[in-house]
């Protein structure tokens, strides 16, 4: 079977597995955010907290509620951090600097999980389990609670009522993240992923010395790390690891994961607003963008251009042999295309379009099918615009699920839509224009200035990937990527709950014969060419600058 068959059946096999998955995933989490009970543990947490999970809030009550989580969040694991060795378990590791402590805790409460460390050699088994893996659960289910919020605003009328935050967080995690995990962490388990608290031994001699590893609990965080759409890797080479990724099965599973929730909440999304039509037109619309870049991926990293890449079978550097460029191909595009920033291979060593081709895909917003819960309240906020869209073209007021796109909503939405390209734009600018960002870079050219590119466009929209050639851990880099992250997960968040509270004080407009139909394939199309569209036309000079002045030049 050649390289090229195995990579297209892989992909096949991929969307089968997602496609069996999505109705039963999508009606139980619909059944979770609507369902008046609540389970005797999650009583239990709102006693701890002190949260009345009954109490409906408004969207400045629930985004009150997001940040504070978040900020107390942040506080215990830079402070978890700091006093790393005085823990138990720290496997002798000193206390973690400042200034990376802060970019860490920032990173994996913002569900980035953006490291600028050596994961083996800097953080302790009770720093890994008890912070970054507890931060895997929360930040996920933090994301999830907003969508579940944008999508009350359209499914509720004359109420600006959004739910509870407290109870859409606790249930995110009790009944979604936490089985979904244990089942998954089972599966690695069973084909090789290691799950222990061992400490650090020497695993042989090599070139006249030794070499150390220290295990730890990699397979119950790895689960958490996909499913979450977090990415943060237990060891520094992330899932280019074995004890991490061993074989190509549990490659094509943990792009599964990835995927799953992403994708089955346009059903929740269909089945809670009343109209599962809805939900397939959204799932399309990220299906379409989703196949088109794997295959643009695999078209490029497959090219051979001279007999090194013909013997190899398509372009290997910085790639595993064990899963070869088609498994690559598919997880660098569906990392980048959510928010997972997990990685099996060097983006960095890609093509000069393969590395673009990634960095598009962060561009656009990480929709297609996103994170947890920002894929799908970053692709509704699209779906407003491309409402909005066509309403001017046939001068009609626009109106989304019997929703009128007014001029709050559409400000809202372009607020939304302009945060997270001024965040990746204005910070890539003054690195560039310093002197001492430009001395982290290991490339010079445009290869170089996609390094700088990359981090702050994986900082900003959450990603937490790396082009793995740029060294990010200086004061410069912590700092300022610690605050894209942050602006760049809080500041749409405002936004998204704002035009939902502003979504659920309408009364619903009734459908008339010059409604468009926003479930029909005209309205998918018109979707996904806005997408493009405001994405090329906001990045395409950075874009030039880089990856494409790289392709075109090779």
């Amino acid at each position: 079977m050649g390289p090229v068959l195995a990579g297209v059946l892989q992909l096949l096999a991929l969307i089968g597995a997602l496609a069996l998955a999505h109705i039963p995933l999508g009606n139980y989490m619909a059944r979770v955010y609507s369902a008046d009970r609540h389970w005797r543990i999650e009583k239990w947490i709102y006693r701890c907290v002190g949260a009345n999970p009954d109490t409906q809030m408004r969207w400045p009550a629930y985004l009150r509620g997001v940040l504070a989580f978040s900020a107390v969040s942040v506080l215990f694991l830079y402070l978890l951090q700091r006093l790393q060795g005085v823990l138990p378990l720290s496997l002798g590791f000193k206390a973690i600097d400042p200034d990376q402590a802060f970019n860490t805790a920032v990173s994996f409460v913002t569900n980035t999980n953006w490291q600028s460390y050596y994961g083996e050699q800097a953080m302790g088994h009770v720093v890994q389990t008890a912070g970054l893996a507890v931060q895997n659960f929360v930040s996920a289910s933090v994301g999830i609670a907003v969508a579940v919020a944008l999508v009350r605003g359209f499914a509720r009328s004359r109420t600006g009522e959004l739910g509870n935050f407290w109870s859409d967080m606790v249930r995110g995690v009790t009944r979604i993240l936490l089985p979904g995990a244990f089942v998954a962490a089972i599966v690695l388990v069973a084909c090789g992923v290691i799950q222990n608290f061992s400490g650090i031994h020497e695993v042989g001699q090599f070139m006249g010395g030794s070499q150390q590893w220290n295990g730890g609990a990699v397979a119950s965080q790895e689960a958490i790390k996909e499913l979450g759409t977090n990415g943060g890797g237990y060891f520094n080479a992330n899932s280019a690891h074995p004890f991490e990724n061993p074989t190509p099965f549990t490659n094509l599973f943990e792009i599964f994961l990835l995927l799953v929730i992403p994708f089955s909440l346009t059903r929740t999304f269909g089945v809670m607003v009343g109209s599962v039509k809805q939900g397939y037109a959204i799932l399309a619309t990220m299906a379409t963008i989703w196949v088109g870049f794997v295959a643009l991926m695999m078209w490029t990293e497959f090219a051979h251009h001279g007999p090194a890449l013909q013997i190899a079978g398509g372009a290997m550097e910085g790639k595993e042999v064990r899963f070869g460029v088609g498994s690559s191909s598919i997880f660098a595009v569906s990392t980048t295309l959510t928010s997972t920033g997990a990685v099996d291979s060097f983006h960095s060593s890609f093509t000069g379009l393969g590395g673009g081709i990634t960095l598009l895909g962060m561009m656009l917003g990480e929709i297609a099918p996103g994170g947890t819960g920002s894929g799908l309240y970053g692709m509704l906020v699209m779906a407003i615009i491309a409402v909005f869209i066509a309403g001017l073209m046939v001068g009609r007021t626009p109106e989304y699920l019997g929703r009128k796109i007014g001029t709050r909503e559409i400000k809202l939405a372009a607020c939304y839509i302009l945060v997270t390209p001024a965040l990746v734009l204005v910070f890539t600018a003054a690195a560039m224009a310093l002197p001492t960002p430009a001395h982290s870079m290991t490339n010079s050219g445009a290869h170089g200035f996609s390094e700088i590119l990359y981090a702050y466009t994986s900082a900003a929209n959450n990603n937490g990937s790396a082009f793995a050639g740029l060294n990010a851990d200086t004061q410069w880099f912590n700092t300022t990527l610690g605050l894209a992250m942050v602006l760049g997960r809080f500041l749409p968040m405002v936004f998204v709950l704002a035009l939902a509270g502003s979504l659920a004080e309408q009364q619903p407009v009734p459908v008339t014969a010059g409604t468009l139909r926003t479930e029909k394939p005209l309205f998918t199309g018109l979707l996904v060419g806005a997408i493009l569209v405001i994405t090329g036309l906001t990045y395409f000079p950075a874009l030039a600058l880089g990856p494409l002045a790289e392709g075109l030049a090779s």
